[in-house]
C-alpha cells in the first residue's frame, strides 16, 4: 500500500470522524492476502482501541487485541475504533451484528471475505456448528451479498482490482460530531431518577437500539441517586463486560465523592455503593437494594426477570430493541404481560436519538438490512377468517419486503429471535415453510425442518451417547433421553417456529397451519410431526389442541427462556404413532418419579396441564378407597395417606378435575412435587400444616363426592 493511499485511508476515517459516521470495508480475496492487507492498512490507522476477530496468530502480526468469534459477548458495552472481523474464519451472524455496534463514530468495520459473487457457496467454516455444512447453496450468504452490491456507501477492496479504491469524500455537518448527552439522554436520566426516589411498585422499561446511550443514562443515574440519599443500588445483566460504559459514566458523575473504584462495584464516602451482581447471585442472595437496575434484559430468562421484579421494590429494565441477540421486542411482548398482571403501574420509554454516532449513520442501516435487525410484522390487518390463503412457502426465494412480514412475526412472537436463526431458516436443507397470506400480507408463518433417518447402527449409537450428529434436535433427544433409538431412525417434521400476527391470533389460523404441515408428513411419508419448545402453559395447550401430546420435558431448564422443554409428538406413518404411544406410556410411568426430583418447582399449572394428558395408569382397591375416606374425615394422617393420594391422581379423570379447583397449587406442592409443609407455608399455599392438611381433606371429600368415577 503506497503512502498516498495510507494518508487517504486516514483522511477517510478523520472525515467520518467528524460526520459522526462508520463505514463497511469489504476486503475480498484470498485469505492470506486480506490479511496482510488490512494489517497495512491498520499502519494508518487509530488501533489504540482496534479489536481483530479472528486467530491469534493473525491478531499478533497485526499488534492489536484480538478474539474468537464465538467470543463476542464478552466485548458487548465496550468501544472499538477499528474492527477487523475475518471471515474466513467463519460468520456467526450474531457475533458480526454485536460487534459492529461497539465501533464509534469514525471508525471502520473491515469485512475480510472471498468476492461477493462466490458467496452463495463459500464453505463458511461456522456452518459446521449448526450442521449447514451439509447445504450446497447459501441463500442466506447470497442475500447478504445483494444487500452489499447494491449499498453506496459500503466500500469494496478486491485483490486485483481495486486494491486502492477510490474513497467517499464525507462531508461533515455544519458542526463536528462529538459524542455527547442528548436531550432524550438527559430526559431518560431524569426520569431513572425519579423511579428511583418515587414509590415502590413503578417499574421502569427502557428500550433502545444500539448505541442510543441506555448503559450510559443507567449508570449516570445509578450515581445520581447515590448523590440524592440512595445507599445501595444494584445492578445486573448477562456479563459484567456490557457494563463498562456503566461503570465508567457512573464514576464520572460521582467525581470527587468517589472512594472506591473497582470494575463491579463503586463506593461512595459513606459507604453508600453501586454494586454489579450477576442474575444468579441476585437471586441466590437477595441483598437489601433501594434499586435494582437490569440492563440488557432480554438476555435474562422471563422467569428470572420476574422473581426480580418482585424481589426489590425498584427495578429499572433496560433492553436493545434491535440487537444482536433480535430479543428485544419478543421481551417486550411477553414480558409486557408479567407487568400488567403483576405491577400495572409500570412506565415504559423508548430512546430513539444515537449518542455514539450520528443520525443516519451508513453502517447501522447496512447491518439492520443484512440481519433484518428492524424487520417488523404487518400491523393493522382487520381480521377475518375469509380470504385467508394457508400455502407452501420458500423464505430463501420470497422478496425482501415477504421475509420481513414473516421474520418480523417471529421476533414478536418469540423469546428470542436471532439473526443466527434467520440463516438457519434460509439455508436448512432440511426446512419447510407455510405462510397464511391475506391480500397479499403474511399474516402467518410455520417454519419447520425434517428430521432423524439415521441408520439403525448410528441410531443405536446416538440413543448410547456415544455419536451426536450435528441437526435433529427432536430426534437425538428422543433417542437419547427417551430411550427410543427408533426415533432417529424415523424421519420427523420438527416445528421450529410458529406465528401469527397479533390481530389473528385466537381465530385458529396457528392451528391451520400446523395441519397443513401435518398433511405434508403424510404426503411425504413422514412418521411423525414434532416440536420442542420451553414449557409455558399458554403453548402447551396449543399443541394439545393440534393432536401433539408430551413424550418428554427436559431436566435443565432453558438458558434462554428459564423454562423446561417440552417435548411433543404426533405419530403420522404406522410406526411413528406407535413410536409416539410408546414414548407417552413410558414418560407417563416415569412421571411420579421424575418430579419431585427434578420438576419440584414446576408451576402447578404447568404440571397438571402436562399430567392429564396421560393415560389412566392406576385404580383404586376397597382398602385404598377406606383410606381416603378416612382421610377427608379426619380419622387418617396426611403422611399415611401420601401413596394412596398419589395413586388417585393417575386415576382416569382426576388431574382435569383437579385443574378446575382453587386449592390445585397446594395439592401439587405437597401431592405430586413432594414439598415440606414448611416449604409450602413459606410459598404462601397455606398459612401451615394444620390449614393445609384441612383444606386437602376438604378437596378428597368433594373429589369423592363430586368428582370423577373412580
Amino acid at each position: 500500500m503506497t503512502s498516498v493511499a495510507k494518508r487517504n485511508w486516514q483522511a477517510l476515517a478523520e472525515s467520518l470522524r467528524a460526520a459522526g459516521e462508520r463505514r463497511l470495508v469489504m476486503v475480498e480475496g484470498e485469505p492470506e492476502w486480506c490479511r496482510s492487507w488490512v494489517t497495512e492498512c491498520l499502519e494508518t490507522l487509530d488501533s489504540s482501541q482496534a479489536l481483530w476477530v479472528g486467530r491469534v496468530e493473525n491478531v499478533r502480526l497485526a499488534g492489536v487485541t484480538g478474539i474468537a468469534s464465538k467470543q463476542f459477548k464478552r466485548w458487548l458495552g465496550q468501544e472499538t475504533s477499528v474492527l477487523v472481523w475475518d471471515g474466513w474464519q467463519g460468520n456467526p451472524p450474531d457475533g458480526l451484528a454485536a460487534l459492529s455496534g461497539t465501533l464509534q463514530a469514525g471508525g471502520l468495520l473491515f469485512w475480510l471475505m472471498p468476492p461477493l459473487e462466490s458467496w452463495a457457496t463459500f464453505n463458511d467454516p461456522d456452518y459446521v456448528r449448526t450442521g449447514l455444512d451439509q447445504a450446497e447453496h447459501h441463500a442466506f450468504a447470497m442475500r447478504m451479498a445483494g444487500v452489499l452490491v447494491s449499498d453506496e456507501d459500503a466500500i469494496r477492496v478486491r485483490q486485483g482490482y481495486e486494491e486502492a479504491p477510490v474513497l467517499p469524500v464525507v462531508k461533515p455537518g455544519s458542526s463536528v460530531f462529538e459524542p455527547a448527552t442528548t436531550p432524550e439522554q438527559a430526559q431518560l436520566v431524569s426520569q431513572l431518577v425519579r423511579f428511583g426516589l418515587g414509590r415502590r411498585r413503578r417499574p421502569l422499561v427502557v428500550t433502545a437500539d444500539r448505541g442510543r446511550g441506555k448503559s450510559a443514562a443507567l449508570g449516570m443515574a445509578a450515581a445520581e441517586l447515590l448523590l440524592a440519599g440512595r445507599q445501595r443500588v444494584l445492578v445486573t445483566s448477562p456479563s459484567v463486560e456490557n457494563l463498562t460504559s456503566f461503570f465508567r459514566h457512573a464514576a464520572e458523575t460521582l467525581g470527587e465523592r468517589l472512594a472506591e473504584c473497582r470494575d463491579d462495584e463503586l463506593v461512595m464516602e459513606g459507604g453508600a455503593s453501586i454494586r454489579y451482581l450477576s442474575v444468579q447471585d441476585l437471586l441466590a442472595d437477595k441483598p437489601d437494594a433501594e434499586v435494582v437496575m437490569v440492563d440488557e434484559a432480554a438476555g435474562v430468562p422471563a422467569h428470572w426477570l420476574r422473581v426480580i421484579l418482585l424481589g426489590w421494590p425498584r427495578v429499572a429494565f433496560a433492553s436493545t430493541v434491535h440487537g444482536y441477540e433480535g430479543t428485544g421486542r419478543g421481551f417486550a411482548i411477553r414480558f409486557r404481560q408479567v407487568l400488567d398482571r403483576e405491577t400495572p403501574h409500570w412506565q415504559s420509554v423508548h430512546v430513539t436519538e444515537p449518542v455514539r454516532w450520528a443520525a443516519g449513520d451508513p453502517l447501522e442501516r447496512l447491518v439492520s438490512a443484512l440481519f433484518l435487525l428492524s424487520a417488523d410484522s404487518p400491523k393493522g390487518a382487520r381480521p377475518s377468517e375469509d380470504g385467508v390463503v394457508i400455502e407452501r412457502w420458500h423464505p430463501a426465494e420470497a422478496n425482501e419486503r415477504a421475509l420481513s412480514e414473516a421474520f418480523g412475526l417471529l421476533v414478536d412472537a418469540h423469546y428470542r429471535t436471532t439473526p443466527a436463526d434467520l440463516r438457519q431458516w434460509l439455508d436448512d436443507p432440511g426446512a419447510q415453510s407455510w405462510r397464511a397470506v391475506v391480500n397479499g400480507v403474511t399474516v402467518g408463518v410455520l417454519w419447520a425442518s425434517v428430521e432423524g433417518g439415521l441408520a439403525p447402527e448410528l441410531a443405536e449409537q446416538v440413543a448410547q451417547g456415544v455419536r451426536r450428529p450435528r441437526g435433529h434436535l427432536l430426534a437425538q433427544s428422543l433417542a437419547t433421553h427417551g430411550g427410543f433409538p427408533e426415533a432417529a431412525v424415523q424421519r420427523t417434521l420438527r416445528v421450529v417456529r410458529v406465528a401469527v400476527s397479533e390481530e389473528y391470533r385466537q381465530l385458529g389460523m396457528g392451528k391451520q397451519l400446523v395441519a397443513q404441515a401435518e398433511r405434508a408428513c403424510a404426503e411425504q411419508k413422514l412418521d411423525g410431526l414434532g416440536t420442542s419448545f420451553g414449557g409455558e402453559p399458554g403453548l402447551l395447550a396449543f399443541w394439545q389442541a393440534c393432536g401433539l401430546r408430551v413424550v418428554r420435558l427436559g431436566v435443565r431448564q432453558e438458558a434462554s427462556t428459564g423454562e423446561f422443554p417440552v417435548q411433543m409428538l404426533r405419530g403420522v406413518s404406522g410406526p411413528g404413532k406407535q413410536l409416539a404411544q410408546g414414548l407417552c406410556d413410558r414418560f407417563a410411568r416415569h412421571w411420579p418419579v421424575l418430579v419431585p426430583r427434578h420438576w419440584a418447582g414446576l408451576a402447578s399449572e404447568l404440571l397438571a396441564a402436562i399430567a392429564k394428558s396421560f393415560p389412566a395408569s392406576a385404580r383404586l382397591d376397597a382398602h385404598d378407597r377406606r383410606d381416603l375416606v378416612n382421610f377427608s374425615e379426619g380419622y387418617r394422617g396426611f403422611e399415611l395417606t401420601l401413596p394412596v393420594l398419589r395413586q388417585l391422581e393417575q386415576c382416569s379423570g382426576v388431574i382435569a378435575w383437579l385443574q378446575a379447583q382453587s386449592d390445585l397449587a397446594l395439592w401439587c406442592r405437597m401431592v405430586t412435587q413432594g414439598w415440606s409443609w414448611s416449604a409450602v407455608r413459606i410459598a404462601g399455599e397455606c398459612s401451615g400444616q394444620k390449614d393445609g392438611e384441612s383444606r386437602l381433606r376438604k378437596l378428597v371429600g368433594e373429589l369423592l363426592k363430586n368428582g370423577p368415577e373412580l
